[in-house]
């Protein structure tokens, strides 16, 4: 129901999506063909947090977000995604003014999966030093991890281009 200015890669599944805000609860589209499991927005116009909407973060993962400029547990706010689950043409926004405030411009990052390439979802860890082993169907060359459950701890990122000891 929104304008939106969109650069779509459906074969990499991910798309940069502009966009003004309407102050309103209002349908923005993404251009993947397929439904986002992970969208990040950010207010372009105005200072703001890093809202993070993560199909793995929950059961209902549309009535809850993460902060990816904060170390916060997960959050639960109807105001974010007005409890409404992406599709694969459009997101919903509701009024809270990190996502969606009148007149502000936005963008919003929108990743589906894509086998053997990307892939998005959660797992509990399990306390051993050698931890939870999640497979992927693939060797990842990057990876993101935030715990949802505890506030106080960091995102971890890693790729296969760094040190991880450095």
């Amino acid at each position: 129901s929104a304008t939106t200015t969109v650069q779509a890669n459906t074969t990499a599944g991910f798309s940069i999506v502009l966009y003004t805000g309407t102050g309103s609860t209002s349908t923005f589209g993404h251009g993947l063909g397929a439904v986002p499991k992970m969208i990040i927005t950010k207010t372009r116009s105005n200072t703001g947090d890093w809202i993070v909407y993560h199909a793995g973060n929950t059961s209902a993962p549309e009535t809850d977000f993460l902060k990816l400029n904060e170390t916060n547990a997960t959050e639960d706010l109807n105001t974010m995604y007005n409890d409404t689950a992406p599709t694969s043409t459009v997101f919903t926004l509701s009024t809270n003014g990190d996502v969606n405030t009148s007149g502000r411009t936005q963008v919003a990052y929108c990743f589906a999966e894509v086998d053997g390439y990307s892939k998005f979802g959660s797992y509990v860890g399990n306390s051993s030093s050698d931890g939870t082993f999640v497979h992927l169907g693939f060797r990842p060359a990057w990876v993101l991890i935030k715990n949802t459950s505890t506030n106080d701890d960091n995102w971890y990122l890693a790729d296969d281009t760094r040190d991880a000891d450095g």
